[in-house]
């Protein structure tokens, strides 16, 4: 296979193999609490479209609390990571209520937050709640990250949150960019300024084409920059000061190995289960309505997780189109569930990108 050393296929096999195994175990792992839609930003690539007053209440906690009771009945809850988002979590003013009643359940749990609302007050209030892991989106520099987050002065938030946290050894923490045609080229000194930082966990994505990004050109990196991406990361990752990794999403071909802690697998029901803001049984939380799999409201959430999720743990059905004659499919498996359209189609291909 070219561009594939016969190292990264051994490895590439042997993790075939487990991942089989975990489609037919499906442990879960991680569970998504989409608590709320609202959102104090205005970001070019949001994929839900959310904003300040989008329709539809919060999910009352009462309600998502039974499905975790539920969980606990059944499997331990020390292995598994709840994950707050939204919209932006911390426009609920009983996020920490939240938090402490998921400690207090057992169960470790975290945030996915844009910054704006971190101020040290609220950090020392959600560590005091239990908060166990923390994720704020950091796009670059301050004209930059202002351009793409849509308003000015969520740079000068976001910094003070992360210089907080990245000081914080109780909490497992992250930064995550979105790289893009902007800040693509300022990386290096961009991550230069997150070491300065004390950062240790960096992760980079690149815009898939969904909701606002589907028709942004400054969002799209063309064949050139993608493979200049990976390449940065893999040399930061030789040297050692941080440790960058790429998105969960996309087989990387030559590049599998070197630029994540893992080789490539949509995890995406397997080990990862959501509830969304009106109560829809999901994967990640990016999947399209279409690959819901229930709602709380209707379903036993253990009955949906343990005895459905097909289309994710078979995924022969994508062997087809453009992936029906890829040499790459038996290690891609037709790429991640959000990737899919409605008729199950595949919108991106990351080995396009490479090859």
């Amino acid at each position: 296979m070219s561009g594939i050393s016969l190292k990264q296929r051994l490895a590439l096999e042997l993790h075939r193999q487990l991942i089989k195994e975990q489609q037919e175990k499906h442990p879960l792992r991680q569970l998504f609490w989409e608590c709320t839609l609202r959102c104090n930003l205005h970001c070019r690539h949001c994929g839900s479209d959310c904003h300040i007053s989008s329709v539809g209440p919060d999910m009352p906690f009462e309600d998502f609390r039974k499905v975790l009771a539920r969980i606990k009945e059944r499997y331990d809850p020390h292995h598994i990571m709840v994950i707050l988002t939204g919209g932006e979590p911390l426009m609920r003013k009983d996020l920490e209520k939240c938090g402490r009643e998921i400690y207090g359940m057992e169960f470790p749990w975290g945030i996915v937050s844009n910054g704006m609302l971190m101020t040290p007050r609220r950090i020392e209030s959600l560590l005091r709640a239990g908060l166990n892991a923390a994720t704020v989106s950091l796009d670059g520099f301050m004209q930059d990250h202002d351009w793409m987050r849509g308003v000015p002065g969520s740079f000068r938030h976001a910094e003070e949150a992360v210089r907080i946290l990245a000081a914080e050894s109780s909490v497992e923490f992250d930064v995550v960019t979105c790289v893009n045609n902007r800040n693509y080229g300022t990386l290096a000194e961009f991550r230069d300024y997150l070491i300065s930082l004390g950062l240790r966990q960096w992760r980079l994505f690149t815009v898939f084409p969904a909701g606002r990004a589907a028709s942004d050109p400054d969002l799209q990196l063309d064949r050139e920059r993608f493979r200049g991406l990976m390449e940065f990361i893999s040399r930061t990752r030789k040297e050692g000061r941080i440790m960058p990794s790429y998105g969960c999403e996309g087989f990387l071909g030559e590049f599998e190995g070197k630029v994540r802690n893992h080789l490539y697998t949509c995890q995406a029901g397997l080990s990862v289960a959501s509830v969304l803001a009106d109560g829809s049984i999901s994967a990640c939380p990016s999947i399209r309505s279409d690959y819901h799999q229930g709602s709380i409201y209707e379903d036993d959430f253990i009955d949906v997780w343990e005895n459905r999720f097909v289309p994710y743990r078979d995924r022969s059905w994508m062997k087809k189109g453009k992936c029906g004659s890829c040499r790459w499919f038996r290690y891609c498996e037709g790429n991640g569930m959000h990737l899919r359209n409605d008729a199950g189609e595949l919108m991106l291909c990351h080995m396009d990108r490479i090859i």
